[in-house]
């Protein structure tokens, strides 16, 4: 009969249990490919920082994700834009001329 070796009690709950201190709770392991300067770069700044290799990428992560989160255009903000350009194109034309400038648009 083929024994199978099980992970010790120890690894398996720092890899599938939830920390108390993670914000995240329980962690996805990902395998992912960095060109060797990165490396070199990473290990430099781990061991720097005093931090590990794997909390300095889930740091650079989130960073790159919250610039994408806070670029993410807004539907609602896009619909009251289009009623204002809507309320605008239903006007009157003026004999003299439109009745709002551009600092006017900027300052609604």
């Amino acid at each position: 009969m083929l024994s199978v070796r099980r992970p010790p009690t120890i690894m398996y709950e720092m890899m599938y249990k939830p920390r108390r201190d993670s914000p995240m709770g329980i962690k996805v392991r990902k395998q992912i490919y960095i060109e060797p300067y990165q490396e070199k770069l990473l290990k430099e700044m781990a061991q720097q920082s005093g931090t590990s290799e794997a909390e300095l990428i889930r740091q650079a992560i989130d960073r790159h994700l919250r610039g994408f989160a806070s670029t993410r255009p807004s539907l609602d903000a896009w619909e009251k834009e289009k009623a204002f350009i809507a309320e605008i194109q239903k006007r009157v034309p003026l004999p003299g001329g439109r009745d709002w400038n551009r600092t006017d648009l900027h300052e609604r």
